[in-house]
């Protein structure tokens, strides 16, 4: 499958900037820094069509060393360029902006070739024959603005096999158990029970669901009508255990909202997509996701001990051995935070979570019997979680004096300028590569460099320090809109 002019045009810009900084950067250092990067990055391409499962894991011979050098390459490409830098007389907090922001592209950019050739392999592949029987858990408390659309969203969803819907009242105090009843008579199950959260709900569910293969949609949702038959089509491979879908905002109707849709996009169509050709999608989404009931019930079902349910059921999916991966079909639309107090709620819940999880499965970093959740999975999570947030404090913090101390306005916005233009072309890279988002979106780009960026990056540092203070751990969230605020 050729790919369109709409992505060849924005890789074919990115390789020609990527270029001219080369070309302005002419020491010994800097190209063999970027002829290490490009050889080592196309051993790896060629190793990718071979591992798509994990049995491909255990016929290479030399994982280990290569992972580890490949994923030390950001760092070693960085640090040859702040000895460059040295070697140019720049001076230090210059070399701390562009070392930090190296870094910082590196861990974006190296996903790229992954995504479009995952994009080209996603085109080949062949449509479902059998359907298995599915059944729908809808988790709710205190949902009545929205149960009544997701439930419709899943009444319309064509699914040609048996499919079953369970709703499950989580001790509601409005209206959500008495809406959820009106659709008995269209053969949807209700359920309450009393409250006791998420991960209890979705036990609950399990207990009576038939279906061999347990799909799980959140009660905010919008289901699209052919979600439910792509999401399953990936089951037809023995190996996937679990499979999770393409979620998109439904509420891009404000800047907070529509950078959040641009988030969405670009880590889907980028970091997921590295993610699933080595069968290691490390969160099958609330949202839209889809578990053989089997392996759930292999792993004891849902865990209450983190504020993510999905990300820990997910790693003890693929600590288990299971392939994990993605469907980029499978669409299903969700309510983002429209304001800032809403989105400091969600994203606490997230990033707190995320934390406990990686501190509860922290053996996946050590032990190689893990896989690629060992080698790559786990790694890069720790990366963007960990690095990449304090290293973008740091990045502003030593720009910002460099300007005080030295004056250095020229140098620190020609830097910012220049990565706004790489995160842009990075941003529509990802956007074509989705096939449906507007391509508008890519205008809010220059606010993952400045702005929305920081704001993320401070809330994932609080959680960090929440989560090592032992605070912090009650369930929060957004308020729901139901209708689309203009």
């Amino acid at each position: 499958m050729r790919l369109a002019l709409g992505l060849i045009i924005p890789v074919f810009f990115l390789m020609l900037v990527i270029a001219i900084i080369v070309l302005l950067m002419p020491s010994i250092i800097t190209w063999i820094s970027v002829s290490f990067a490009l050889l080592l990055t196309t051993f790896f391409l060629l190793f990718v069509p071979h591992a798509v499962t994990k049995r491909a894991f255990k016929k290479w011979k030399m994982p280990s060393i290569f992972f580890i050098i490949f994923m030390l390459l950001p760092f070693i490409f960085a640090f040859a360029c702040a000895i460059e830098g040295c070697v140019l007389g720049f001076s230090l907090l210059l070399i701390v902006v562009g070392l930090g922001l190296t870094l910082t592209f590196w861990a974006n950019f190296f996903t790229v070739p992954l995504a479009i050739y995952h994009k080209i392999q996603e085109g080949r592949e062949k449509p479902s024959i059998v359907y298995p029987s599915i059944s729908v858990i809808v988790p709710a408390y205190n949902e009545e603005k929205i149960i009544e659309r997701t439930i419709e969203s899943l009444l319309e969803a064509d699914y040609p096999g048996p499919k079953e819907i369970l709703i499950i009242d989580d001790g509601s105090t409005d209206r959500t158990l008495e809406i959820a009843s009106r659709y008995k008579k269209a053969g949807v199950k209700v359920y309450h029970k009393e409250n006791g959260g998420k991960s209890s709900a979705l036990n609950y569910g399990l207990k009576f669901a038939k279906g061999e293969i347990i799909v799980t949609v959140d009660a905010d949702t919008v289901v699209g009508r052919d979600a439910l038959k792509e999401i399953v089509k990936k089951f037809n491979d023995p190996n996937v255990a679990a499979v999770c879908g393409n979620i998109k905002i439904l509420n891009a109707v404000n800047w907070l909202t529509k950078c959040q849709a641009l988030e969405y996009v670009v880590s889907i169509n980028t970091f997921r997509r590295a993610f699933d050709i080595f069968g290691v999608v490390t969160v099958v989404p609330g949202a839209l996701g889809a578990f053989r009931k089997t392996v759930l019930e292999a792993g004891g079902f849902y865990d209450k001990d983190t504020l993510v349910e999905d990300f820990d059921v997910t790693v003890k999916t693929l600590k288990s051995g299971a392939v994990v991966q993605a469907s980029s079909n499978a669409l299903a639309y969700t309510e983002a935070p429209q304001t800032l107090k809403d989105l400091y709620k969600q994203r606490m819940r997230w990033y707190r979570g995320n934390f406990q999880t990686i501190l509860k499965h922290k053996d996946a970093l050590i032990n190689p019997r893990y896989g690629f959740l060992h080698m790559l999975g786990f790694p890069f999570i720790l990366i963007l979680m960990f690095f990449v947030p304090f290293a973008g404090m740091i990045i502003w913090a030593s720009a910002i004096a460099a300007i005080i101390i030295e004056g250095a306005y020229v140098p620190i916005i020609s830097l910012l300028l220049l990565f706004m233009v790489l995160q842009t072309t990075f941003s529509v890279i990802a956007i074509e590569i989705d096939g449906v988002e507007d391509l508008r979106l890519a205008a809010y780009a220059p606010f993952f460099v400045i702005g929305y960026k920081h704001l993320i990056d401070a809330f994932t540092i609080k959680a960090i320090f929440d989560v090592l203070l032992k605070r912090g751990f009650r369930w929060t969230r957004a308020e729901r809109v139901g209708k689309v605020k203009s």
